[in-house]
């Protein structure tokens, strides 16, 4: 599920101009997988007693964005060159999780039939169920099968029994966020509040663009709280001129073209923008909390999110892997010296070498980075390293100690469940170390140091190029915790070596193009693969078999080949197809023995 907003304010947009642009916001947000997708904007203005006059306009359809862009047309109600000075437009894709994939169930929600509030949500509420039977009791009506509806019903219920008239928008949603439990980043507009926007997150990312033709007036927006500990504080964009407006939304390939100028909103953040101006605020200040807000520039160029030549973002950033290696070690590994240096890790450095552990937690593909470098991580660093996946590390409630270096590793920086993992560790006084491909995401912010992997923007689903580069960034890490060891510095200098010629390797592995897809050609209607290694190798039987499931939607299972009598081998006969993963290393021998299965189809 994924959120694009803009608000246009004394701007003056034609309602065609500002479904194009909300569409193309959906558009750069496509990769991500979906199966419905709404906006909502200003409809025409009624004469009537009204609430204002104004109307909200939802426009909701299950498929492509293509499906819906052309349903935006079909609308003869919508005077589409009508110019509206101030505009808020809300924007969304969704995949099912509560309810069918129907028009019903898609975003945006409302409060009631007459849209007075209406919100996009990522993320799950997990006390729906309590908050729709409350409701429902006070005599509120529910049309779809989510757990997004019972937001705008709850702001309609607060509102409806507000204590007076001149109650803000963000005094509703700071009350209704501190009704729901779970995971979630909204989106709000409302007929009761023209031209205002405000959004929130707890859990889920959600950040805001910036664009303006002239220089921000500030780099930083103080927090404002609701128990007046901080003056109240904004940032006034009415003065800067035209062509300037806030974005929101959940991911950054959608906001490149417009500004490269972004916000990161904390978890109960509630970001406002009234007549022009943005503001942050908070119900209650808690201690050690940052009370202010930067604004950031994203290291982004709208050519790195486009798919260029190639049929496909995955396919584009698998052949990027020769230079996302490259920029991962740029800066930080001296060839001539064989000194590595890892400048976010420089201060923590003497904390880090005096720890009894390592943990390394993830999720999917960084969980794989973990496993493929624990072996070489334990012979450089000489300490016991654990592999968590970061949901299984939770659930266990398992123990970590003061003296413990924890990693987490996450491309987005926003993985939930590694998120969560990082403030249990946090919170039991181990070291923290962030290992990520996304500047200002929270486990950047929340972590005590870290390492940014520097792969370019990923936008394929499925991970590649940031697998090769978390493999890379941690083996430095391993190579700078030995550098000041005599007895490891004839292993130490054979792993620089082939980190130098790794980027001409992955060339010639690129170049097999041709042949692999021979061999996919011959596989691809089977309806299950196992994929056997040992030793470095078992990751990429692990990997290998994930990406094969992602794309293929083929049952793949990544086997360790030390384990195929124990249970695994039943699975095989002559249909079963089986790949090997076999590389001239100390398991070579031992792994020939193994793959002894005469008459499969290896």
């Amino acid at each position: 599920m994924w959120i694009f907003a803009y608000l246009n304010y004394q701007v003056p947009r034609t309602r065609k101009e500002i479904f194009e642009t909300l569409v193309k916001g959906l558009q750069r947000l496509e990769y991500r997988g979906y199966d419905s997708a709404g906006i909502a904007v200003d409809g025409p203005n009624k004469t009537t007693t009204d609430i204002n006059g104004n109307t909200i306009c939802l426009i909701k359809k299950t498929g492509k964005v293509k499906a819906l862009d052309e349903e935006l047309y079909k609308k003869d109600t919508l005077d589409l060159d009508e110019k509206l000075n101030t505009h808020f437009g809300l924007a969304h894709t969704r995949w099912a999780t509560h309810g069918e994939p129907s028009a019903l169930n898609s975003h945006p929600h409302r409060s009631d039939k007459d849209n007075e509030f209406v919100v996009i949500h990522n993320g799950i509420i997990t006390n729906y169920k309590e908050l729709k039977k409350y409701l429902i009791n006070k005599g509120y009506e529910f049309e779809s099968e989510t757990d997004t509806e019972v937001i705008p019903k709850l702001i309609k219920y607060v509102y409806d029994n507000r204590e007076n008239d001149s109650i803000t928008f963000s005094t509703l949603v700071e009350r209704v966020i501190q009704q729901l439990e779970g995971a979630f980043a909204l989106v709000f507009k409302s007929r009761h509040y023209p031209g205002e926007a405000v959004s929130t997150r707890r859990g889920s990312p959600l950040l805001i663009g910036v664009r303006s033709e002239h220089e921000l007036s500030t780099e930083h927006i103080p927090v404002q709280y609701n128990s007046g500990e901080l003056q109240s504080c904004s940032l006034d964009f009415s003065h800067i001129g035209l062509h300037v407006f806030p974005v929101f939304l959940s991911a950054h390939s959608a906001i490149i073209e417009h500004t490269n100028k972004v916000l990161y909103l904390e978890d109960d953040d509630v970001a406002v923008v009234t007549k022009g101006e943005l503001s942050i605020h908070r119900v209650n200040r808690q201690a050690g909390e940052d009370p202010v807000r930067a604004i950031q520039t994203l290291q982004m160029e709208l050519q790195q999110i486009m798919k260029g030549n190639f049929d496909a973002f995955m396919q584009k950033e698998i052949f990027e892997q020769p230079e996302s290696v490259v920029n991962t070690m740029r800066g930080r590994i001296c060839f001539d010296s064989n000194k590595v240096v890892l400048g976010g890790l420089k201060d923590h450095l003497k904390e880090i070498k005096r720890c009894r552990r390592l943990i390394m937690i993830g999720c999917g593909t960084s969980f794989h980075a973990a496993v493929a470098t624990r072996q070489i991580l334990e012979e450089l660093t000489e300490l016991p390293v654990m592999v968590e996946l970061a949901s299984d590390f939770l659930d266990r409630n398992t123990p970590v100690f003061r003296d413990d270096v924890s990693f987490f590793i996450s491309q987005s920086g926003e993985t939930a469940d590694t998120l969560m993992a990082l403030r249990y560790c946090k919170n039991r006084g181990a070291l923290t170390v962030g290992i990520t491909n996304t500047v200002g995401s929270t486990i950047c912010r929340e972590t005590d140091c870290g390492v940014h992997i520097n792969a370019g923007p990923e936008i394929g689903v499925a991970s590649t190029k940031a697998y090769t580069s978390q493999f890379v960034a941690l083996i430095m890490f391993g190579l700078m915790m030995s550098e000041d060891r005599l007895s490891l510095q004839e292993r130490r200098l054979e792993i620089i070596k082939g980190l130098n010629v790794l980027p001409e390797l992955i060339k010639q592995v690129l170049s097999l193009d041709l042949k692999i897809k021979a061999i996919a050609n011959e596989l691809y209607q089977q309806r299950s693969l196992l994929v056997m290694g040992r030793g470095f190798n078992y990751a990429t039987c692990l990997e290998g078999a994930l990406k094969i499931k992602e794309i293929t939607y083929m049952h793949s299972e990544g086997i360790l080949a030390g384990e195929l009598k124990h249970g695994p081998l039943a699975l095989i006969d002559t249909q079963m197809p089986v790949i090997m993963v076999i590389m001239r290393d100390a398991c070579y021998r031992l792994k020939c023995n193994r793959y002894d299965v005469s008459g499969h189809h290896v």
